[in-house]
């Protein structure tokens, strides 16, 4: 069944169109502000915004939400000058883009920051094409609205012949103040959580598993005190998912002719929100991921996680319009616009798909281990119930009792075939890490020469995060040599999905068997998930490294990588 605007989102959606209109300062079509060039004059202020029907203040680059869209062209030095307007300081970090450290925007690891009323100038050589993207790196900023596109041109002509590029950049907004969402969590980490269990839900789960399964699930998430609905730390009860700066009521419109082939280029900035994207009744077909070309790979739909970019190719059909859907990975609400023949016209919008529930093997935590269970304590189970168990996970010293980690995954896997939770068999094709394969072979060649293992680590009800239980203020650098050829492995020892970003070097994916599958430079890693990358450290420096969902590193989980000559 269609899914048909309420009368709240109508209004909203209504109220914002006319706010915006008559802001001088604003520009809702966000995706014809762009630049383009090798020089660059931007500047981080506020400007008044209603997304809601509520005015509001954003941050904004150049009184822009999203900020403008970047054109630059692979071997070009581009320079930009950004200008602080704000009464606090500020700073722009280029996700993805190869440059040198003091480029990289940083405060305290790259450069000491923007001071409100001064100015820093960024110059660095383009080593690559594809899409990206650029966020403030300064507090919660991100989520104010400091976030804009980069399209870089390739020297090598486009293999695909298209006749429309677009970008389409995905991102959530709150009229609530990022410090207080923040606050919020803090105090009450499921506060944003309005779909917790029911009695109703136990007597679904009764009918379809069993008395004695359903009751041995709920005494599992008991003990963890963790909500098998915890699936995202923000919901739609405060966010407004936007798309090109526009709240689904704004209706974005990307134009095309029929018969038209379209390059979309789908940008995830936002700062918590993991979003799945299709157009119902066209064939989306993947030739890039984190600005990297890909093998082509033709799918219905595809999971971008938070930082994440992927490149498609559409061919439009005879219909007049198409919706483009992307839905929260919690089910809570939407982005949405439209691909059509001229503007004004739209096409249906899908019901949100039913909204997914954990399992404990979604966790790592199947064949009878129980969170928290150790070695030791595993040494008690008799051997029929230890038979065909996985290997045990072994984990850091720094996790035992440590009160910032309330849980750890025995059995994690790679998953990389599985679509991911909500996605699995509803009848579409859909992405996955296993499809993913880059266009050229492993671009270093050598065997890695050491491993270095991290495990994502947090505490939901304080809503803490960390890497190894140590948070950032209290974990020393991780140190490479210049010029070896490591891999990183991850464990994700939570029940939260994590988008793990790496500063100034490329993670190269590779599967089960440790082959090179695909460059990205954001990894998503699932709940009980084992993931491994290789890394060349090639570029002097101090890096940052973290979970990309913005609150998991205001609260810990960040390390600082070292590559020291």
């Amino acid at each position: 069944m269609p899914h048909p605007p309420t009368r709240r989102t109508f209004v909203k959606g209504l109220a914002a169109g006319t706010a915006l209109a008559g802001l001088g300062l604003w520009r809702p079509a966000a995706w014809a502000n762009s630049l383009s060039g090798e020089h660059f004059e931007l500047f981080i202020g506020q400007t008044p915004v209603n997304l809601t029907g509520q005015p509001r203040t954003a941050l904004t680059i150049n009184n822009s939400l999203p900020g403008p869209t970047l054109h630059w062209r692979e071997g070009d030095t581009v320079t930009l000058r950004v200008r602080n307007h704000l009464h606090e300081a500020t700073s722009i970090h280029w996700h993805g883009i190869i440059l040198p450290s003091n480029m990289d925007g940083v405060p305290g690891l790259s450069f000491a920051g923007i001071e409100p009323g001064g100015d820093y100038l960024y110059q660095f050589t383009l080593e690559q094409s594809g899409t990206y993207w650029y966020h403030s790196h300064s507090g919660l900023q991100e989520q104010a609205g400091v976030y804009g596109a980069i399209v870089i041109e390739p020297k090598k002509p486009d293999p695909y012949r298209y006749q429309r590029d677009q970008v389409l950049l995905f991102s959530d907004w709150s009229d609530e103040a990022p410090n207080a969402l923040l606050a919020t969590l803090k105090k009450q980490s499921d506060a944003f959580n309005y779909h917790k269990r029911t009695v109703g839900d136990f007597i679904d789960d009764v009918a379809r598993d069993g008395w004695g399964a359903a009751l041995k699930d709920r005494k599992e998430w008991a003990q963890m005190r963790m909500s098998p609905t915890d699936l995202a730390d923000i919901s739609a009860a405060t966010y407004t998912y936007l798309l090109n700066g526009q709240p689904p009521d704004g209706n974005f419109t990307c134009l095309f002719e029929p018969g038209d082939t379209v390059r979309l280029r789908l940008i995830n900035g936002s700062a918590m929100s993991y979003f799945d994207f299709r157009i119902p009744g066209l064939k989306l077909v993947v030739i890039a991921a984190d600005g990297q070309p890909v093998l082509p790979v033709v799918v219905d739909e595809l999971r971008i996680a938070v930082a994440e970019t992927y490149d498609v190719l559409v061919r439009v059909g005879d219909l007049p319009a198409y919706t483009l859907f992307a839905q929260s990975m919690d089910r809570t609400g939407f982005a949405r616009g439209t691909l059509a023949r001229s503007a004004g016209l739209s096409a249906p919008v899908p019901e949100p798909d039913p909204r997914p529930v954990l399992r404990m093997s979604d966790m790592g935590m199947d064949h009878g281990a129980m969170p928290g269970m150790d070695h030791s304590q595993m040494s008690g189970m008799d051997h029929a119930a230890m038979a065909g168990m996985p290997a045990m996970q072994q984990h850091p010293t720094s996790e035992t009792g440590n009160p910032l980690v309330d849980m750890q995954t025995m059995t994690p896997r790679a998953n990389l075939a599985d679509p991911g939770l909500g996605l699995r068999d509803n009848g579409r094709r859909v992405l996955t890490y296993a499809d993913l394969r880059s266009t050229f072979a492993d671009p270093d060649g050598r065997e890695p020469g050491r491993e270095i293992e991290l495990h994502l680590t947090g505490h939901m009800e304080r809503f803490a995060w960390s890497f190894n239980g140590i948070k950032f203020a209290d974990a020393e650098p991780l140190r490479l040599r210049h010029g070896e050829r490591l891999r990183i492995t991850l464990v994700n020892d939570t029940m939260m999905a994590h988008p793990i970003h790496l500063h100034g070097l490329w993670s190269d994916l590779e599967d089960e068997q440790g082959r090179f599958k695909v460059r990205k430079h954001t990894i998503d890693m699932p709940p009980g998930s084992r993931r491994s990358y290789r890394v060349s450290a090639d570029a002097l420096g101090r890096w940052a490294y973290h979970c990309h969902l913005l609150y998991h590193m205001e609260t810990g989980m960040f390390r600082e990588v070292r590559v020291d000559a």
